[in-house]
């Protein structure tokens, strides 16, 4: 077949226009193509931002030394600003948190200048007045009760894991069973007599149902003084009428009547069994009375001391 001149130029026009379409059809796909590509590289870089993004650090306040023992024991330790006189365990405490001093005398002034996100204690420790300020304040405060036994230790660490969000706390529960499995049985049951001092005319004995009463029971022994609850002023009588085998104090106690020769010297000490044997010793305060997540340890320490 033979193609004229003008068959020719039409058919190069027909080309020319194919060519054109289909250039442009190449820049149309090439420019959505690269628009997708980067609009999924923006996305991706916003979510990495996001994960990478801290959670907020806790601002905790803690007024029992016990429920601040198990923060700590729970890892959270650096999270305390502010703890009450009673936190003295671990002794790094001090180096963060700052020693509001006794709950009976804490303002809720002196708490808020820490700028706490939470407050925690026990119910029995807090005056009303502190404690009705607190809930009006707008902090989210959790005040949990504390049962003086083993099973009441293992549910205040539940308690203030829970309000931590700390889901793995079984460590601390089997600790204190195993520690109290080294309390070994005394061949008697000595009776024991706690005298609290803060100097030499500052003397309280321990009756029943307190923090040290149920510790000395712990560690195999008997409370000397079972005819009141809690707390009272000591007097030669008492002394002589419990008549204990020994006489049980805080260090800090002991120290401040003079040591072992200042308790001697308390009138009717030389008439009972534990003055005459000079039978007198004395523990970690927080240790011994805490409840807290060294339970066993204190039932133990205790329980080695009365068995020399």
């Amino acid at each position: 077949m033979r193609l004229n001149l003008d068959s020719i130029k039409t058919i190069i026009n027909q080309m020319k226009r194919i060519n054109t379409f289909l250039a442009l059809t190449f820049v149309i796909l090439s420019a959505v193509s690269c628009k997708k590509e980067t609009t999924t590289e923006t996305t991706t870089t916003e979510v990495k931002d996001t994960v990478a993004q801290p959670a907020a650090a806790q601002k905790i306040v803690s007024l029992n030394g016990a429920v601040t023992e198990i923060v700590a024991a729970l890892g959270h330790e650096k999270e305390l600003v502010g703890v009450d006189v009673t936190s003295t365990y671990p002794k790094t405490v001090a180096a963060t948190a700052k020693d509001l001093g006794h709950v009976r005398t804490i303002s809720i002034e002196s708490i808020m200048a820490l700028n706490p996100t939470l407050i925690i204690g026990t119910d029995k420790d807090l005056s009303p007045e502190l404690l009705a300020k607190i809930k009006s304040s707008g902090v989210k405060a959790e005040l949990f009760k504390q049962e003086f036994t083993p099973a009441g230790t293992k549910r205040l660490i539940a308690d203030v894991a829970g309000v931590l969000n700390h889901k793995d706390f079984s460590a601390l529960n089997v600790k204190i069973d195993n520690d109290l499995k080294n309390v070994k049985p005394l061949a008697t049951a000595p009776k024991v007599l706690f005298i609290y001092a803060r100097g030499a005319n500052m003397l309280m004995v321990s009756g029943t149902n307190t923090p040290v009463d149920k510790v000395i029971a712990l560690a195999g022994a008997k409370n000397a003084v079972t005819d009141f609850e809690d707390y009272k002023p000591l007097t030669p009588e008492a002394l002589i009428k419990g008549n204990p085998d020994v006489i049980l104090m805080f260090d800090s106690g002991l120290e401040s009547v003079g040591g072992a020769a200042g308790v001697l010297k308390i009138p009717g000490v030389d008439k009972t069994n534990a003055g005459k044997n000079k039978k007198i010793i004395a523990m970690d305060g927080g240790l011994l009375s805490g409840f807290g997540p060294r339970l066993g340890e204190a039932a133990t320490q205790l329980n080695g001391l009365l068995s020399k």
